[in-house]
C-alpha cells in the first residue's frame, strides 16, 4: 500500500517553520540581532505594525516605540534584560506605521547557540487595546465611584465584611458618627448600637436577614462616639462573588432626627386634635340631653310646687314624700348644670377682671379650704392683662381645681396658683391646635402630687369621669366647658409622680367696664287680664306653664309649634298681650317666630325660654342681644316675675 504523500514533504524544516509563523496573523512574530536590528518578519507583524518585510527587515526595532519609551532607553533596556535573564515580559504603548497607537503585551526571548551565546532574540507582541480600555474603564469606573462616595456627607456609607467589621468608611460616615477611619476600620459595627439593641442582638439579626435575603432596612436610635443618640435610617444589602459566596455587606446610614422629630410632634399634634373633637362631640351630645332634660325637671318641679301648695292637710308622710322628691328633682337639675358647664352652655355673666387681685385675694380662702397640709402660694405677674369672665364660675373652677390637687397630695404638698400673659404665636399654636394666636393670660393651678398617667389624661375632662371613690373630688368637665365658653382652653400637663399642672387660658380684655344691671323690682301679684300666648312643643310642660299662668289670673293661650301660634296672631278677634315661646323647636323656631310676631303685631311683647345659655343662643344665631330670655328649668315664682315684669315695660 503506497503511503500518502504529504505536500509538505520536502520541504525543510526552516522552511516549515515559517510557514507556521506567517501564519499566525494575530501575532506579530519576528527575530532581531543582538543591536535589535529586525532580522525577519511574518505576516501577523505586518497586519499588527503597518509595515511589509522590505520596509522593515533591517531597521531597528526601536521604530515600533514611543519617543518618550524611545529617550528613556526602554528598547536597549528590554534587549539587555532579555540577553541577561533570558526573557523581558511587559506592557505599554507601542507605534505603528502610521503613527497610530496600540497597547501592546510584549515578550522577547534570548536565543542562544549551541555554546549558549546568546545570537540574537525572538520577539512576540500581541494587540491587547481592547483588554486594556476594558481594564482602564474598570479603573476609571471605580475611581468615580469613589469619589462619589467621599463626596457623600449626608450618608454614612461603610462596607462590612462578612463578620460585621468594618472595612471602608466615607467621610459622611465620619460626620455622621464621629469616628475617623483608623479609629474604626476593623471594629464590628454594633459599636454603633445602643446597649438595649445589643442586648436584643438587633447587630446580629440584621446581618443575617441581609445575608438570608439580600437586604436588611429598619430605622432606630444609634449611637456617634461620643455617647449622642440620632434616629437612623439603615439599609445593609448583601455583597456576593460571581460564585454566589457571600464576602460582605454594602450598609448605607442616614441621619433622619429631624424627621423623625417632626413626626412624633405631628403625631402629638393629631393626638390633641382627636381628643379635642372626642370632647367636642360628647359636649354637643351632653348639651342635648341636659336641654331635654331641663324640660323634664320643669314639670317636675312644678308640678311638686303645686302639689305642695294645694295639698290639703297634709301629713308627715305626704311632706316627706314631697320634700323627698323635690330633694331629688333638685339634684337632678345640678346634674344638667354640670352638662351644660361641660357643653358650654351654662348661663353666664362675663365681667373684666383684674386677675393679679383676683388671684391674691384667692389664697387665704384656698389656705382654709384645703388645710394647713397644704401650703397654698399665689403667684401674679407686672404688667398682667384682664380677662374677662364670670368671676363666680372662675372661683368655681379654680376651687374644683384645689380639691383635685388636694386629693392628689394625701400626704401634704404644695399648691401654686399663678398667672402669666402668654403671646401665641403660630409656632406656640402648632403645639397647642385648639388655641388661636392672640393674647391670652393664663391661669395656672399645680401641685406636688402623684400625677397622671397618660391614660387617666386622655379621660380627665370627660363628664363625670373620675379616679376617686363617690364624693371625692370633682370633676374636670365643668372646668373645661367653663374655659372654653369663656372663649379660652384648658390644658393639662402631668406626669406620674412628677405632680400635675392644670393651664386656663381665658383671651385678654382689651375693652371697657360694663355698668351693672340694675335687678328689677318686685312685683306683687294682683287681678290680672292680660292674655298670654304660650308656645311650647313639649306638650306636658306646655300644659304645666299654662296651668301655672291661669293660677296667675292670665288668660291663656297655647300653641304646640310656630305655625299654629302665627295662625292666632293672624286672626283680628284674638287679644294677645305677650308671646310666651321656646327658642328651639321643629320648623319655624323661636327667633323667627319672634320676627313674625313683630311684622304681624308691632308692638307684641316677646318672651322667650330656653334649655341652653343665653351665651349659646345668642353664639348659635338663635336670638340677639338684649331679648328676654328665661332659662329652664323656670321656678313658678320666677316665671310670675319675669312675666309680669315684661308686661308692665313701657313701649
Amino acid at each position: 500500500m503506497q503511503a500518502h504523500q504529504s505536500k509538505l514533504d520536502g520541504i525543510d524544516d526552516t522552511a516549515r517553520l515559517q510557514l507556521l509563523i506567517d501564519a499566525i496573523v494575530d501575532y506579530a512574530i519576528y527575530m532581531i540581532d543582538l543591536d535589535g536590528t529586525v532580522r525577519s518578519w511574518n505576516s501577523g507583524a505586518q497586519r499588527l505594525k503597518g509595515y511589509s518585510p522590505d520596509e522593515i527587515i533591517g531597521k531597528s526595532f526601536a521604530s515600533f516605540y514611543t519617543p518618550d519609551d524611545r529617550t528613556n532607553g526602554l528598547p536597549e533596556r528590554a534587549l539587555s534584560v532579555a540577553a541577561r535573564e533570558g526573557r523581558f515580559s511587559a506592557e505599554g504603548w507601542r507605534v505603528r506605521k502610521d503613527g497610530s497607537r496600540f497597547w501592546a503585551s510584549v515578550i522577547i526571548d534570548a536565543v542562544r547557540n549551541q555554546a549558549g551565546e546568546v545570537i540574537g532574540f525572538a520577539k512576540v507582541t500581541r494587540d491587547v487595546t481592547e483588554r486594556q480600555e476594558a481594564h482602564e474603564e474598570l479603573l476609571n469606573s471605580e475611581r468615580r465611584y469613589r469619589q462619589l462616595i467621599e463626596a457623600v456627607v449626608d450618608y454614612a456609607i461603610f462596607q462590612l465584611d462578612p463578620l460585621g467589621n468594618v472595612t471602608t468608611w466615607n467621610p459622611g460616615a465620619e460626620r455622621i458618627k464621629g469616628y475617623a477611619p483608623p479609629e474604626i476600620i476593623g471594629q464590628h459595627f454594633s459599636a454603633f448600637y445602643t446597649p438595649e439593641d445589643i442586648e436584643l442582638g438587633v447587630p446580629k439579626r440584621a446581618l443575617s436577614e441581609a445575608a438570608e435575603h439580600g437586604r436588611f432596612e429598619a430605622e432606630g436610635w444609634r449611637l456617634r462616639k461620643d455617647g449622642s443618640r440620632f434616629w437612623a435610617s439603615v439599609i445593609i444589602d448583601r455583597i456576593t462573588d460571581e460564585a454566589g459566596n457571600i464576602v460582605g455587606f454594602a450598609k448605607v446610614t442616614r441621619d433622619v432626627t429631624d424627621r423623625k422629630r417632626a413626626e412624633d410632634e405631628l403625631k402629638h399634634v393629631q393626638e390633641q386634635l382627636a381628643a379635642s373633637q372626642k370632647l367636642e362631640a360628647v359636649g354637643q351630645l351632653s348639651g342635648g340631653i341636659a336641654h331635654d332634660f331641663n324640660n323634664l325637671l320643669m314639670i317636675v318641679l312644678g308640678n311638686l310646687e303645686t302639689a305642695e301648695r294645694h295639698a290639703k292637710a297634709p301629713g308627715a308622710n305626704l311632706n316627706r314624700a314631697l320634700a323627698n322628691a323635690k330633694r331629688g328633682a333638685q339634684r337632678a337639675a345640678a346634674l344638667t348644670s354640670r352638662l351644660l358647664a361641660f357643653s358650654r352652655r351654662q348661663a353666664l355673666d362675663p365681667k373684666p377682671i383684674n386677675v393679679n387681685n383676683y388671684v391674691n385675694g384667692l389664697q387665704e380662702f384656698l389656705q382654709r379650704t384645703l388645710g394647713e397640709r397644704i401650703e397654698v402660694q399665689t403667684v401674679g405677674s407686672a404688667g398682667l392683662w384682664e380677662i374677662e369672665a364670670d368671676a363666680n364660675h372662675l372661683e368655681s373652677a379654680i376651687v374644683n381645681l384645689a380639691i383635685n390637687a388636694r386629693d392628689a397630695m394625701p400626704d401634704g404638698g404644695k399648691l401654686t396658683l399663678e398667672a402669666a400673659n402668654i403671646s401665641a404665636d403660630d409656632d406656640y399654636c402648632r403645639l397647642n391646635p385648639e388655641l388661636a394666636p392672640g393674647q391670652y393670660v393664663a391661669i395656672c393651678v399645680t401641685d406636688t402630687g402623684g400625677g397622671m398617667s397618660r391614660d387617666v389624661l386622655s379621660h380627665a375632662f370627660e363628664p363625670f369621669f373620675t379616679t376617686k371613690e363617690p364624693g371625692h373630688g370633682t370633676g374636670l368637665s365643668q372646668v373645661y366647658g367653663f374655659v372654653k365658653q369663656s372663649g379660652g382652653h384648658a390644658k393639662i400637663y402631668s406626669e406620674v409622680g412628677q405632680g400635675t399642672t392644670i393651664k386656663m387660658y381665658f383671651p385678654r380684655f382689651s375693652g371697657s367696664t360694663r355698668p351693672e344691671e340694675i335687678a328689677p323690682e318686685e312685683i306683687a301679684e294682683g287681678e290680672l287680664s292680660e292674655t298670654v300666648l304660650v308656645v311650647e312643643d313639649d306638650e306636658d310642660l306646655r300644659v304645666y306653664i299654662s296651668d301655672v299662668l291661669r293660677d296667675l289670673n292670665y288668660r291663656v293661650l297655647s300653641a304646640r309649634s310656630a305655625q299654629a301660634a302665627l295662625t292666632i296672631l293672624l286672626q283680628d278677634d284674638s287679644k294677645v298681650d305677650l308671646l310666651l315661646t321656646d327658642v328651639v323647636m321643629p320648623g319655624i323656631n323661636g327667633r323667627e317666630l319672634g320676627r313674625r310676631a313683630h311684622q304681624i303685631r308691632p308692638g307684641l311683647k316677646i318672651l322667650y325660654m330656653t334649655g341652653y345659655s343665653r351665651n349659646a343662643v345668642v353664639h348659635q344665631g338663635r336670638l340677639d342681644e338684649g331679648v328676654n330670655l328665661l332659662e329652664k328649668p323656670i321656678s313658678q315664682a320666677k316665671l310670675a316675675l319675669k312675666v309680669r315684669e315684661i308686661l308692665d315695660q313701657f313701649e
